[in-house]
């Protein structure tokens, strides 16, 4: 387990601060890091909770005392917040600022939820990549019941006011001299109940069912790159948009091709008798195109030969990559007699013209 920061570093205030000024720094870090503002971030989760454990301690001047003059070890067992939901810690603290997100100091019900966004993965070829395409993402997600109409209320009834909250979706309570607001456990701060449930639904007011979204994936796009599809995620509350799909590419490997960004990566075989005379060779590239290599005479092996414009186009529509063509010189395993015979004079020639340079020389 991580060692936990000093709690006036974490408000980045003065260990004399006065209270006010440690309200103050609490309230803009709870603002700035609170989870309805950073939907899907874990990070800004974190810092919420260890900013509101902080405050708990160093507004309380029991504990403040405490922690001043043996640290964390003079706090074990009086905070933390391990288990359940966040805001089942932390509303009644942030509630005292804000009633409730948004900072408008009304102490209403909570407004609708927006539905919760859906990451899922695809996978797709090097030709898929490069050329873009559409594929279709089968979901299985809630949708409003047609029964109900995604009240959770048995046809011909309604929901009924909470009666524990009386339709405001909170409840206060006295702790000493100050009241704290929390969501209302009778309704979840919705401020209404189900009191006859839909027999489809059973009161959830929405029905599992399965649907296909058509993505299109633009011609250039890479493995480790996402796509939002918005709208296309879970339901949210009535009256509350829906949250967004996110599509994780996943790029298959190709058995002729590697893709280094916007660059493709071949690796072409080459006789010897090629690599030392020069040659045009045609390659079809995995778009189904084609591209022609010139090979200069006296080709090494190992040799990049770039081909501009040959490559992965560029997502923002400015040209392509390039297609790198790797040599590799193919040495034959077995020669005819002839062919050893023709090499062997090669070779002798390959001499005579070294013995010829070193006399130049």
């Amino acid at each position: 387990m991580s060692e936990k920061r000093d709690y006036y570093e974490v408000l980045s205030v003065a260990r004399d601060a006065s209270p006010d000024d440690i309200r103050k720094a609490y309230r803009q870090l709870a603002l700035k890091f609170h989870p309805d503002r950073n939907p899907g971030d874990a990070s800004a989760e974190v810092k919420f909770k260890e900013a509101t454990e902080a405050y708990q301690v160093l507004s309380d001047a029991d504990k403040r005392g405490r922690y001043d003059q043996f640290g964390h070890a003079g706090l074990e067992g009086a905070v933390g917040f391990e288990g359940g939901d966040i805001f089942s810690h932390f509303q009644d603290i942030f509630s005292e600022f804000f009633g409730g997100f948004g900072g408008g100091g009304g102490r209403g019900r909570r407004g609708p939820a927006r539905g919760q966004d859906i990451r899922v993965q695809q996978r797709l070829t090097l030709k898929e990549a490069i050329c873009g395409c559409k594929r279709e993402v089968a979901l299985r997600t809630p949708a409003p019941c047609d029964e109900c109409s995604g009240t959770g209320a048995k046809p011909g009834t309604k929901r009924k006011t909470c009666g524990t909250c009386n339709g405001a979706g909170q409840v206060s309570t006295a702790r000493g001299f100050v009241m704290f607001s929390q969501t209302c456990p009778e309704c979840s701060g919705e401020g209404s109940i189900v009191k006859t449930p839909c027999a489809a639904c059973k009161g959830a007011g929405a029905v599992e069912r399965s649907r296909k979204v058509v993505v299109s994936f633009p011609a250039g796009i890479d493995g480790g790159q996402r796509l939002r599809v918005p709208g296309q995620g879970m339901p949210g509350s009535p009256g509350a948009p829906p949250g967004d799909l996110y599509v994780d590419v996943d790029l298959l490997p190709d058995e002729r091709f590697e893709r280094h960004g916007t660059d493709l990566v071949y690796r072409l075989p080459l006789t010897f008798v090629d690599a030392a005379l020069g040659t045009t060779i045609e390659v079809e590239l995995p778009d189904e195109t084609k591209a022609d290599v010139t090979v200069p005479a006296g080709t090494q092996p190992n040799d990049i030969i770039p081909v501009k414009g040959k490559g992965v186009p560029r997502l923002d529509g400015r040209g392509r990559g390039a297609l790198q063509v790797l040599v590799q010189v193919e040495v034959p395993r077995e020669l005819s007699a002839a062919a050893k015979d023709l090499l062997q004079k090669f070779q002798s020639e390959l001499a005579k013209g070294e013995k010829r340079g070193a006399k130049t020389a």
